[in-house]
């Protein structure tokens, strides 16, 4: 079975336009109401992460997983994530800091976030919007899957 990029996010922080940009697709942007498998991707609903009930899922579905993005959006600073929630998961989770472009006084919060959430590193900075770091971010990610399959 491949192994999946399954990300986790707030809504409208960018998850599905990272997943299209991870498939190399255009799958058309809306509210994502249940989970998504894309070709390399498994894109979740931000609601799963607004309710802790919901939570059980994203562990369980993150089984199928190869990484685990959280994401921080930098324009709409907010703890969405409990403390030391990364450390539910058994894959690696990157931390992902989305709309680099908009509110940059935020990044700072930003990085102390992701560690709240217990998470080491590394952490990418990207912007959909103008695509910085989406190249370091899809290298990172979609070389370490490549490798790995060819073993």
């Amino acid at each position: 079975m491949k192994k999946r990029i399954m990300i986790i996010g707030p809504g409208q922080a960018g998850k599905s336009t990272l997943a299209n940009v991870l498939n190399g697709a255009t799958r058309p942007l809306k509210k994502t109401q249940d989970v998504i498998y894309g070709k390399n991707t498994i894109d979740t609903p931000g609601a799963y992460l607004e309710n802790a009930s919901m939570y059980k899922y994203l562990i369980a579905t993150a089984q199928a997983a190869s990484h685990v993005l959280l994401l921080i959006d930098q324009s709409r600073p907010a703890a969405v994530y409990p403390p030391g929630f990364a450390k539910s998961f058994t894959c690696p989770v990157i931390g992902v800091v989305t709309k680099i472009d908009v509110t940059p006084a935020n990044a700072d919060w930003c990085r102390q976030q992701l560690k709240k959430i217990g998470i080491a590193g590394p952490y990418f900075r990207i912007s959909l919007h103008d695509n910085t770091g989406v190249a370091d971010l899809k290298d990172y990610l979609l070389g370490k899957q490549e490798t790995s399959e060819t073993k």
